[in-house]
């Protein structure tokens, strides 16, 4: 069946010029069901001459599956391969505008076009100007007008061929995306593995850290409460001891003796300084306990507003005896709001990159100050910016887009796991937020986490 618009009135002509071109030069054979498979023939002619069009529409009119479409504008030729996506080009090798050889480069050099099959039609035959054409591209050479048997065989080879170059060019499209969501897959069961693991690690650390804090808590606290009487009776015994010796001046031998061996006046002297050095010391362990309870916020499973700076400084606090190796860290606290988030697993985060920065800091050999920057500030409305800087050896360029990979580790055997960073990316990520990192070899690494003020 033969589809057309408005016919074309053309000069008397002979029998070959009919059925007629519609206006827009087109014709269009297709078959009752359109099948997308490697029978699919779509022939697109492109010739400057109306008779070519007329007369090869009319050798393949008998051909149901194939869709035939013309044009005799050159210009229009790459435009209009791309709207009908034709499985055969037939080209003109001579146009009056255009060349058809470099058209033909054209077809060639387009991403939409460059593996469809051309075919040139020529009138010339020497073997010099098919040379010319299969060099610039051309799949196949035909004299104009090619027998009917003939032209039909070959739309219909070169047309199956590249039916089959894209159905194998799906394929691999296919195959390719199966492996890659095999390994997106792969991945994700690794990420689930190191999640697993670190639950199961933080699970261990809070039950050993809530028994320990409780243990310690309690007679830290029961010490703790009792200095202040200790203080006044200790007070009121060297106040005692003081009127003694203001009522009565003259000294009996066996008291007088007794005070020189124990060395009465320093005991005086030295005993309130005992005690402060004492309660500095209790102060100190319910810091540390405060530290650790905070650190691994037992009692905040869910998400919860904090201060970042706390959770940063009780890091810092629990690292503190790895810090006192000549490391100085340099803090610069910005103006913070709160924070929804799991504080576990956000000082899980802190803990991770500055134990690495130390690690960094301390297996290198240098004269200058090792430091550690923080940095902190809100960057918008709705975001803040935590900043972790070493002014260690740096990381290599193409270690860099490993770092986060899980079991991916630049320490010696032994001593690292690849799971810190892999496990801080993840914590990050639940956070909604982004971790980068910026690095140069002598020039100290730096760790930049973006959080949001509240994870949905």
């Amino acid at each position: 069946m033969i589809s057309t618009s408005t016919a074309l009135s053309l000069p008397p002509t002979n029998e070959i010029l009919s059925p007629r071109l519609p206006q827009d030069h087109s014709l269009l054979y297709s078959s009752s069901t359109i099948r997308l498979n490697t029978d699919l023939v779509t022939v697109l002619l492109i010739d400057d001459q109306l008779i070519i069009g007329e007369a090869i529409c009319r050798l393949l009119a008998q051909e149901n599956d194939i869709s035939f479409h013309y044009i005799d504008d050159p210009a229009q030729a790459i435009q209009k391969a791309i709207s009908i996506a034709p499985t055969v080009i037939l080209l003109d090798m001579i146009m009056p505008d255009i060349d058809g050889l470099m058209l033909l480069r054209w077809f060639r050099s387009h991403p939409a076009t460059y593996d469809i099959p051309i075919v040139m039609l020529s009138s010339q035959e020497d073997p010099q100007t098919k040379a010319n054409a299969f060099t610039a591209g051309a799949n196949d050479y035909l004299i104009k007008l090619p027998d009917v048997v003939e032209l039909i065989a070959r739309i219909r080879y070169h047309s199956k061929a590249y039916n089959n170059l894209k159905a194998l060019s799906a394929a691999n499209a296919n195959s390719r995306l199966q492996a890659k969501q095999l390994e997106q897959t792969l991945k994700e069961l690794k990420m689930a593995q190191v999640q697993l693991i670190q639950t199961e690690k933080m699970s261990s650390l809070g039950k050993m850290v809530a028994g320990l804090a409780h243990e310690i808590n309690n007679p830290i606290n029961f010490i703790h409460g009792n200095f202040i009487h200790l203080h006044n009776y200790i007070q009121s015994l060297l106040d005692l001891i003081n009127i003694y010796q203001q009522e009565y001046p003259s000294e009996n031998p066996v008291i007088a003796n007794y005070s020189t061996e124990i060395n009465l006046d320093f005991i005086i002297e030295d005993l309130p300084k005992i005690l402060t050095s004492m309660k500095m010391g209790t102060d100190r362990i319910r810091e540390i306990i405060l530290s650790l309870r905070n650190f691994s916020r037992l009692d905040q499973a869910d998400k919860k507003a904090v201060n970042i700076h706390e959770g940063i400084d009780s890091t810092l606090l629990i690292l503190n005896n790895r810090l006192k190796q000549e490391i100085e860290v340099i803090r610069k606290y910005g103006d913070l709001p709160l924070v929804e988030c799991y504080p576990a697993q956000l000082n899980q985060v802190f803990m991770n990159i500055i134990s690495n920065a130390i690690d960094a800091l301390l297996d290198q050999e240098k004269q200058e100050q090792k430091q550690i920057t923080i940095q902190t500030e809100k960057i918008n409305t709705n975001k803040v910016r935590i900043s972790i800087q070493d002014n260690g050896p740096g990381i290599n360029l193409e270690l860099q887009t490993k770092i986060f990979d899980p079991f991916f580790t630049t320490k010696p055997v032994n001593k690292g796991t690849g799971l810190g960073l892999a496990i801080t990316y993840q914590i990050i990520e639940k956070h909604q937020g982004n971790i980068y990192v910026c690095s140069e070899p002598g020039y100290g690494t730096e760790f930049v986490i973006e959080l949001p003020l509240k994870v949905d």
